[in-house]
């Protein structure tokens, strides 16, 4: 089962829903991240992505994330991450 992404993820959202999401992949054998309907996000979605990361791997899991819009990889890209986008 996959963890959806908001659908606006800048700096004013990215406290809480690095909380959100770090807490529902605690519960998640194999970690997904749906971000297919993230429409409005600034660099502030990368670190919460990290921050995901660095949660599911202090837990042993490996985390994946489908369906990331094109700024999303084109960020991920530009701060040397894209290798956190499927």
């Amino acid at each position: 089962m996959s963890i959806a992404l908001p659908a606006v993820l800048t700096i004013v959202e990215a406290r809480a829903e690095a909380e959100r999401l770090v807490a529902a992949l605690a519960a998640e054998d194999q970690p997904v991240l749906d971000a297919s309907g993230l429409q409005t996000l600034d660099t502030s979605a990368i670190a919460v992505l990290l921050e995901c990361r660095r949660a599911a791997q202090a837990a042993g899991k490996t985390l994946q994330v489908v369906g990331a819009p094109p700024k999303l990889g084109q960020l991920a890209k530009l701060y040397g991450v894209d290798g956190l986008i499927a």
